[in-house]
């Protein structure tokens, strides 16, 4: 064999072993980021050019806030980029932890640094932003949970959307109705009543989701698919024959709570303790859904039936029993997503209004692992990539408005492409049982 053959095939070996990983492919996207910044931001930007980030509501000139440079700032954020993006595609053993490191500090701080310069020469309010984010997270943050309730008791269910649709139709449609039954001041009554409604609506859905699939092992996607359909159709020829015959509009929506002290608390105080109910019964639902799983008998035959019911069958457990009851729950769950969509957030029905929040849910359920906070986790970033959106909208983003509507959606196909890596959902998740 010659020298020249020996080095060609040393060479093949190397190019092999150099793998492009999720790591190395988001590395060069922070290389690609940092050359438009370092290229584009000098000759767009004066020297002079400040970004302000004001920190309360009110006057700017009035209020605590922060003013950044902002040419220096991106010309720093982008020779940042570029050494992470440098040192994570370095095939030396050495640099792995620290290539991590960095390249959580730089996903961080890339939204902030497209926030800054896209508001360049103007003021922006963190604040609220970060009360809209939280906002807009709820919905998804809460329908995952729907989703860890079906899926880690072994039932695939993608009709969250359909469920949060069908909840968002009949509770708005409550309210509605009795607007005119309770006085202004009892409001309250009537929200909570239709609440409760929502949440029944979405339980009897889970339920025909678990009788086709459960009962029937029908196909657990199939099924799912059926009832998003479904859903849309139903919804839309209520709110056609029924509301807009009878003078369709907005109702009142939920009254914010404001927690005394916590509310005072600088820059969080606000967005977190001076909301509506479900925003705080989402935090109900996902430490009560993470003590459930972890912490009680149920949750753990929930999670036995999930990965091997036939070993829970031999140990007394009814799997179908335990299936049903935790997608009947999860129905409950999953309206409660869409209640708040039409009793907090927008006093209104419109069709098809749930706009993919269920699939963005399931997204956030992968993202998270199929465990509560990590969902959480993930609802918050989809949450705030929703709200970073309408602050570009709000800056006048020299970027059309229907590509900063797909923000969020880009997002969750970046996160589940690239950010989530191997996530192994239960072993029995989407297999019906039978017992022999």
């Amino acid at each position: 064999m010659t020298t020249s053959t020996l080095s060609l095939e040393k060479s093949k070996t190397g190019l092999s072993g150099y793998k492009f990983t999720r790591k190395r492919l988001l590395a060069i996207f922070l290389l690609v980021l940092a050359f438009i910044m370092l290229t584009q931001a000098p000759p767009n930007l004066e020297s002079e050019t400040t970004t302000t980030l004001t920190l309360q509501s009110g006057n700017v000139d009035d209020v605590a806030k922060i003013i950044i440079p902002t040419l220096p700032f991106i010309l720093m954020m982008g020779v940042f980029f570029s050494i992470t993006g440098i040192v994570s595609l370095l095939p030396a053993p050495q640099t792995e932890r620290s290539s991590v490191i960095l390249m959580i500090i730089a996903g961080v701080m890339v939204i902030p640094t497209l926030l800054i310069a896209a508001a360049a020469g103007n003021s922006t309010n963190i604040v609220t932003m970060l009360t809209e984010s939280l906002q807009l997270a709820t919905p998804i943050a809460i329908g995952a949970m729907a989703g860890i309730w079906c899926e880690r008791s072994g039932v695939v269910n993608i009709a969250i959307e359909g469920m949060m649709l069908f909840s968002a139709c009949f509770a708005f449609t409550t309210v509605f109705i009795l607007r005119d039954i309770f006085p202004s001041d009892q409001i309250a009554n009537a929200h909570l009543l239709a609440l409760l409604i929502g949440m029944l609506v979405g339980g009897l859905v889970a339920l025909l989701h678990a009788w086709i699939s459960i009962t029937f092992s029908t196909d657990q996607i199939v099924s799912g698919t059926v009832i998003n359909i479904l859903a849309v159709g139903v919804t839309s020829f209520v709110r056609r024959e029924f509301l807009m015959g009878r003078g369709e509009g907005f109702v009142p929506t939920m009254t914010p709570i404001r927690i005394p002290i916590l509310a005072d608390i600088p820059i969080i105080g606000e967005a977190l303790f001076n909301n509506k109910p479900i925003f705080y019964l989402m935090f109900v639902v996902i430490i009560g859904t993470w003590v459930v799983l972890f912490h009680t008998r149920w949750g753990l035959r929930m999670r036995a039936v999930g990965e091997h019911p036939s070993a829970a069958d031999t140990l007394g457990i009814n799997v179908n029993r335990v299936r049903w009851l935790s997608v009947f729950v999860a129905g409950m769950i999953a309206g409660l997503a869409g209640a708040h969509l039409t009793l907090e957030a927008s006093g209104n029905f419109t069709d098809n209004m749930t706009a993919g929040k269920g699939f963005i849910a399931l997204a956030a359920m992968i993202f998270g692992k199929w465990h509560p906070f990590g969902a959480f986790a993930g609802a918050l970033l989809f949450g705030f990539a929703d709200a970073l959106g309408t602050r570009f909208q709000i800056l006048r983003v020299a970027v059309p408005v229907q590509f900063l509507q797909m923000v969020p959606y880009l997002v969750t196909l970046v996160v589940l492409a690239g950010l989530v890596g191997r996530a192994f959902p239960p072993k029995a998740v989407g297999t019906p049982y039978k017992k022999e």
